[in-house]
């Protein structure tokens, strides 16, 4: 899912130097979006990964 957030933003930026707003606005905003998304679900994988090293011990 980074990967994809990522490829948004570098979109983002081509079509933002090369002028259409529009279109680097768009990309930008589903590139936050999947950045967040991630983020979420790096958090919940994170937390359930430490809850089952504290159960093995």
């Amino acid at each position: 899912m980074l990967k994809w957030a990522l490829i948004f933003f570098i979109i983002s930026l081509i079509a933002g130097v090369f002028g259409f707003t529009g279109i680097s606005a768009a990309t930008a905003g589903i590139a936050k979006i999947l950045f967040y998304i991630f983020l979420v679900l790096f958090v919940i994988a994170l937390l359930i990964g430490l809850g089952v090293i504290r159960m093995i011990k």
